[in-house]
């Protein structure tokens, strides 16, 4: 069977708005999306390799969220898959091969892997049609697995038929293309995590699966605000790309920060607070010249992290290059940014990162309870929080909860493909 020339065109334009994203999660959510999309498939999960495992990275089903109410989005356990031959995704990661099945429930005693129907009885959901194909860089490393189910028959609605040799090719073809993107995407995480490592080696706070789940749960939050506010979904997209990595990135301006007063146990005096609260604008230097979206994004967000709604925050009024005060309050310091002066994205960031230090063990303190935490963010709404994004972030919980679980203290999988 020849290739459908619309599928082809769609192929080739992906290749290049691919190769334009470069945080590793949005590009992983975005292949699995547009695997589904070439042949019509309803749903699918995409995995990483991660050691001797596969790590579940996203997973998508079109029939459940039209289940749900506009605006919320599945959520799912992590979860992880030995690389052996038991499942289909760990076959097709140790044979390399593509596996094509037409009904998971009609396998044939005598294959190695079997389909697990947990998933399906937990979520009253009927796989039927599956293709896994395995995510292969140029030089043969294993990078992931995707595996996509439930191919749609156009002409009959929501009635599922076996994927065939075409969809092989087209999607085989795609995936040989998504690798090169993936790998410099991994390549671009890597980076970020070295630049968190640095400021992890003067402030032990700032840890990879930290700089993670505050970057998960400011995208949940951009996302669900900016569609609030009719923000067009290419835009939301594109912000989203460059907001991830900027928010991982939202203390790297403790570099800076002498270890004296970094790792000192006890309070700071008032003349070590206001040196600490100088990471602010010694991190958005790093990104005055912007020369990009990622750039204007990562200023921004290391500025004003720590501006509080009602004007009680910091740095205020400062300029990045060097931290003068370009607004004075009456003591003569900066005076605080307030209220929708702070930039969106700054008080997106606060939140999620006030959150998870909240939930997380210190070395002067233990981990909140989530109960105790959530009482706390909700009283600082209109305070030190913006009102309208606490009241966001609390319709969204489930989502957090979910990146709180995925980014717990494991290593990110993202760049661990040993």
């Amino acid at each position: 069977m020849a290739y459908d020339a619309e599928q082809l065109k769609t192929i080739i334009s992906l290749d290049s708005e691919l190769n334009q994203l470069q945080d590793m999660d949005i590009l992983l959510e975005r292949i699995l999306l547009e695997t589904r999309k070439i042949v019509n498939a309803d749903a699918g999960t995409i995995y990483i390799v991660n050691g001797s495992e596969l790590a579940f990275m996203h997973a998508q089903n079109d029939t459940k969220q039209r289940d749900l109410p506009p605006g919320q989005k599945l959520v799912y356990k992590m979860f992880t898959v030995p690389i052996n031959t038991e499942s289909i995704a760990g076959y097709v990661a140790v044979t390399g091969e593509t596996v094509n099945i037409p009904d998971v429930y009609e396998i044939p005693k005598q294959q190695d892997y079997e389909f697990d129907p947990n998933y399906d009885v937990l979520s009253g959901y009927r796989s039927r049609s599956m293709l896994v194909i395995p995510l292969k860089s140029a030089t043969g490393q294993l990078l992931g697995v995707i595996q996509i189910i439930n191919k749609i028959d156009r002409s009959r609605a929501k009635t599922p038929i076996p994927f065939d040799y075409n969809d092989e090719l087209l999607v085989s073809h795609f995936a040989s293309n998504a690798t090169a993107a993936l790998q410099r995407a991994q390549m671009t995480r890597a980076i970020l995590l070295r630049m968190i490592q640095m400021a992890e080696l003067r402030d032990p706070k700032e840890t990879g699966p930290h700089a993670n789940r505050v970057a998960g749960y400011s995208l949940e939050l951009y996302e669900a605000w900016a569609t609030r506010v009719g923000t067009k979904r290419k835009e939301i997209e594109r912000t989203r790309d460059s907001l991830r990595m900027a928010a991982m990135l939202h203390d790297v301006g403790k570099v800076a920060i002498s270890d004296a007063i970094l790792k000192k146990p006890g309070r700071f005096t008032s003349e070590e607070y206001t040196i600490m609260k100088t990471h602010t604008w010694q991190g958005a230097r790093l990104f005055v010249d912007k020369q990009s979206d990622f750039d204007e994004l990562a200023c921004t967000v290391t500025l004003t992290h720590h501006e509080n709604w009602d004007g009680s925050g910091y740095p205020g009024y400062v300029d990045p290059k060097t931290g003068a005060v370009e607004r004075a309050g009456p003591d003569g310091s900066a005076l605080g940014k307030q209220g929708e002066d702070i930039p969106i994205f700054g008080r997106i960031v606060s939140i999620a990162d006030v959150y998870d230090a909240l939930i997380s063990s210190r070395v002067y303190k233990q981990a909140w309870s989530e109960e105790d935490a959530l009482r706390e963010m909700k009283s600082m709404a209109g305070t030190k929080f913006d009102p309208r994004l606490i009241k966001l972030f609390f319709q969204i919980l489930p989502n957090i909860r979910t990146i709180t679980e995925k980014y717990s203290c494991n290593p990110d999988p993202a760049t661990d493909s040993s």
